[in-house]
């Protein structure tokens, strides 16, 4: 052999040595990273010894003597699990992401940055009682405590070539206002549209476009709105418009038109979550029933994390969701009173068209006259990057968040922004006796808006808003306004005892699904923030309303149904049309639809893809104007407009339709041909593309989405999985119920509970992916954990 090839093939053996043992150090420093889940381990700061029993599925029993030891356990095993998560949690509700994540993540630090929500946060903690604020920092101390004592750092440091931070009492704080910003957003999007469309469109247009149509509605207290007028040809008239405003606004989106549907949905992010609750009058049992699905984005880990929190000196027993970062139960039952959780999708938000003052740019118009704008420098750090200053613009009402199309700066005013928004009345909530107690403790309360469901040990069940709400005078809450005349703005919040709310509902069920809830004086302080629409809701009513007794098995069944009751009103219509367009083989898939958003149904696949693209097509035709005047905005059909599209295609107004089209038989065959060539990737027979194609799981680590080949092993599997945005089991591939659970308060251990994922965000944990299956399946694991497994016991330092 020729010495240069001896060379090569030391130096290949030396290299693959060198890979071998690059190899077995990541995995020896991953399985250090894996943390001790028996023994004894001494912590500072405790009174009294704290158990934490893990079950099978990795769910923990913390028991304590106190609430505050518990807090410091509970901070002990989130860290242990989950502390990556809890890190971009909070580095989210800061805007800190890029200094562990590099520049990539440096547009959304900007637009988090300029809320300012650590100082919130620092703010909140100071003006907390002398107890609340202890718990956080015990929590704190908790969680440092795991860290200190792991073999290594969490493996996603490692990858990263980070090392953690230290935990803070307002981090805990941090996480809170994370969730605001998922819940709802940060620039008030919906009101920004609302506000060009309003410049643009006729005031009858602009109704006709964005108010609900009440012919769905099934609001708790029986009220009915209004429904807007359809415009007269007199009012507006398509038809007179020029051509090319269509053909433009078409244009830019001839490429989503003609390209698979690669995501479940094109319009606002999906909205979802179910609860409702069941009185003993109509209880199996004899006691209520509450049940809750709150549907998030699905990522691994999971956003929440089990518990069961038992603090013997306070006879506090609490089991349910709790969320990595926060001490305390998120969502569960106390054995005397159980709460869960729906968006509320109310108005908490308002922009403010800034009124420049005599010096442009630095000063603005108040009722007291001209103001200068306040500036402070926010400093964004990147990781492996030259960090940069943010020049964060303040009002009076609120930091300066962009502009409204025309020039003018826009401030936002948040109730997140406002004192007394954050605080902790989910401590106390834990600790509820009946609902009048709950209600009064959650109703008002310092978190963002949300519909909670409440049932009791009595029998009893009630719905209340949590939330503040601003008390508005002077200007349309539902677009941006100028607030520079006197009286005009937010004096102060809406008292907590006149929070909308609603217990003992006569019939004995009540339900909320993120569409509107109340009325009248009730739905006047809430707003509209553009509410989801009432598909989900009715199908809820419904299905309780069929049901004489209700036990946990019907409770799930609900969570599970994925009857497309809503989409089956299209059905018709879809088939005509298919048929008009010559679609023969479509029309008969549509025809012999089972009815069920099914994996296995092609039919379904393409009911729904006419839904969807007639829906966007209609209010892409009816807007034009404000779509064209303003091209870069981000136009995405409101979810809620499906409801109008109907309404539209039924009554089928001449002067309502885009001009190239002759009459409404060929718009909507048009939508029916481009319904039929949007295939689904790797699709090219519409008779077996069926809906488990486009509705796949793709539950994803953040690790893997920036690095694909760790997809295998630590992502969820991919999983077709049955329902949609309308019925009660909402699916998509990266949205859905992030958890499932009934329970009878006193009743724990007939409950049940899942989610998707596992207790555990190492991959190599026993509990990474374990309960996963369940959730898949929809399977009734219990509500309570299990016996234990494992079990760490804390001791207190000397």
């Amino acid at each position: 052999m020729r010495p240069i090839f001896i060379w090569i093939r030391r130096g290949l053996t030396v290299l693959a040595a060198l890979i071998v043992l690059a190899i077995l150090a990541a995995w020896l420093t991953l399985r250090a990273s894996l943390p001790e889940l028996e023994g004894q381990v001494e912590i500072a700061g405790l009174s009294a010894p704290v158990s934490i029993d893990r079950d099978a599925l990795g769910v923990p029993v913390i028991r304590g003597a106190g609430s505050e030891d518990v807090a410091r356990a509970t901070g002990y095993a989130h860290a242990q699990d989950r502390f990556f998560q809890m890190d971009l949690l909070r580095r989210t509700g800061a805007g800190e992401l890029s200094a562990l994540l590099g520049s990539g993540l440096l547009d959304i630090d900007r637009r988090i940055r300029v809320h300012q929500f650590r100082k919130h946060a620092a703010k909140a903690l100071a003006t907390m009682d002398a107890r609340s604020r202890g718990l956080f920092e015990a929590y704190a101390a908790g969680v440092n405590a795991a860290l200190t004592h792991s073999g290594a750092r969490p493996f996603e440091y490692f990858l990263l070539f980070q090392t953690p931070h230290e935990w803070r009492a307002e981090d805990s704080l941090l996480v809170g206002y994370a969730m605001w910003i998922d819940l709802q957003g940060l620039e008030a999007r919906s009101e920004q549209r609302r506000g060009r469309l309003a410049a643009v469109l006729p005031e009858i247009v602009y109704h006709f476009v964005m108010d609900p149509d009440p012919e769905w509605e099934v609001p708790l207290d029986g009220s009915r709105l209004s429904q807007a007028s359809m415009p007269t040809a007199e009012q507006y008239d398509l038809r007179k418009l020029d051509p090319a405003l269509f053909r433009e606004v078409e244009g830019r989106l001839e490429k989503d038109r003609r390209t698979a549907w690669l995501d479940h949905d094109d319009r606002d992010a999906i909205v979802g979550s179910n609860n409702w609750a069941v009185a003993k009058a109509r209880s199996a049992n004899g006691g209520a029933w509450l049940a809750n699905d709150m549907h998030l984005g699905l990522r691994v880990p999971n956003i929440w994390y089990r518990a069961r929190l038992v603090a013997t000196g306070e006879k506090l027993d609490v089991t349910g969701v709790s969320l990595p970062g926060v001490p305390g139960i998120v969502a569960g039952s106390n054995g005397h009173v159980a709460w869960g959780f729906t968006n509320s999708y109310g108005d908490f938000q308002d922009l403010i068209v800034l009124a420049p003052g005599p010096q442009v740019g630095m000063t603005y118009l108040t009722a007291d006259g001209p103001r200068e704008f306040e500036e402070e420098i926010e400093r964004i750090e990147v990781a492996g990057g030259d960090g940069e200053d943010l020049v964060v613009k303040k009002t009076i009402w609120g930091p300066v968040i962009g502009e409204d199309g025309e020039g003018h700066h826009l401030a936002l005013a948040w109730t997140a922004h406002r004192e007394g928004a954050s605080d902790t009345a989910l401590f106390a909530l834990q600790s509820a006796k009946d609902i009048e107690e709950a209600a009064s403790i959650i109703g008002g309360a310092g978190m963002p808006g949300q519909n909670v469901m409440l049932a009791d040990s009595t029998g009893r069940i009630g719905w209340v808003l949590s939330g503040k709400l601003p008390i508005r005078s002077g200007f349309d809450a539902e677009r941006p306004a100028t607030w520079h005349e006197p009286g005009v703005g937010w004096n102060g919040w809406v008292a907590p005892r006149d929070t909308p709310r609603l217990l003992d509902p006569p019939q004995g069920y009540a339900w909320s699904a993120n569409a509107r809830v109340v009325g009248g004086e009730a739905y006047a302080r809430i707003g509209d923030g553009d509410y989801a629409p009432a598909a989900r809701a009715r199908q809820i009513r419904d299905r309780l309303e069929s049901m004489p007794r209700v036990g946990a098995a019907e409770l799930l069944s609900i969570q599970l149904d994925d009857r497309a009751d809503y989409v089956a009103h299209w059905q018709p219509l879809a088939v005509a049309a298919l048929q008009q367009a010559d679609q023969t083989a479509a029309a008969r898939l549509v025809g012999n639809w089972s009815g069920h958003a099914a994996i296995d149904d092609a039919g379904f696949r393409l009911l729904r893809e006419f839904e969807r693209r007639l829906s966007d097509r209609a209010f892409r035709m009816l807007t034009v104007e404000a779509q064209a005047r303003w091209p870069d905005f981000s136009w995405r059909t409101p979810q809620r407009f499906t409801e109008v599209a109907w309404r539209l295609v039924h009554e089928r107004p001449a002067h309502l339709l885009e001009p190239r089209f002759e009459n409404w038989d060929a718009w909507l065959a048009d939508v029916a041909n481009e319904t039929v060539r949007a295939m689904p990737v790797g699709c090219t027979d519409i008779s077996v593309c069926d809906w488990g194609r486009v509705n796949t799981t793709l539950i994803q680590h953040p690790i893997s989405e920036a690095v694909p080949f760790l997809s295998r092993w630590l992502d969820m599997p991919a999983d077709e999985l049955p329902g949609d945005w309308s019925t009660p089991r909402v699916q998509s591939p990266t949205f859905g119920a992030s958890e499932r659970f009934g329970v009878s308060p006193g009743r724990e251990a007939e409950g049940y509970l899942h989610m998707p994922g596992g207790q555990s965000g190492h991959p190599l944990s026993h509990f990474y992916r374990a309960g996963h299956g369940a959730w898949v399946q929809g399977e009734a694991t219990p509500f309570l954990p299990g016996g234990a497994e494992f079990t760490l016991t804390l001791l207190p330092q000397p």
